[in-house]
């Protein structure tokens, strides 16, 4: 079955066709959001995602569309996410006038956090995901973070360039 014929059964109050939705998509709307975050983020994460679809799905005009309607919503999710842990940071660190971590600690930490995704700037690394992992078209991607699809495309150059300096950083050579 569809996920468009999904879509306009559980819009019609059917729960096995929503439930089906869910079943399908609810490892790759996870392994996006795991992409841009840790994985105690990314579960939390991914039940807001999943409440705001079971709240809009009524809403959604064109149940064709569901996987880029379903990907924006994911994105605005995490987007909030870091944007909140970025004003929440800038209240701390405001708040205590000086930094008090001990940099040594700080980098132990990063070091076992960094991975290849996650050194790359955000909107290169969710260009990349959208793209490669998740294996959506140009278009998607540029519907999916609102933006034009040559800003897509620039984006996807500057984050393969990244992603090879990085790389060779790290000692891999092509």
């Amino acid at each position: 079955m569809t996920d468009e014929l999904l879509v306009l059964r559980a819009q019609l109050g059917e729960r096995a066709a929503l439930a089906e939705l869910l079943a399908r998509w609810r490892m790759p709307v996870w392994i996006y959001v795991r992409r841009m975050l840790d994985a105690d983020r990314a579960d939390d994460v991914t039940q807001e995602i999943w409440l705001a679809v079971v709240r809009g799905l009524p809403r959604l005009r064109d149940p064709g569309r569901f996987a880029p309607w379903l990907f924006t919503i994911a994105r605005r999710s995490v987007t909030d996410r870091l944007r909140g842990e970025y004003a929440r940071e800038q209240e701390t660190l405001a708040a205590d006038d000086v930094a008090t971590e001990d940099p040594v600690e700080a980098m132990v930490d990063r070091a076992a956090l960094v991975s290849v995704l996650s050194a790359l700037p955000v909107l290169e690394r969710e260009i990349l995901v959208l793209f490669y992992l998740e294996d959506l078209p140009v278009e998607e991607c540029a519907y999916i973070c609102q933006i034009p699809a040559g800003t897509v495309k620039s984006r996807l150059s500057r984050a393969r360039r990244l992603l090879r300096e990085h790389l060779e950083e790290k000692g891999y050579r092509p």
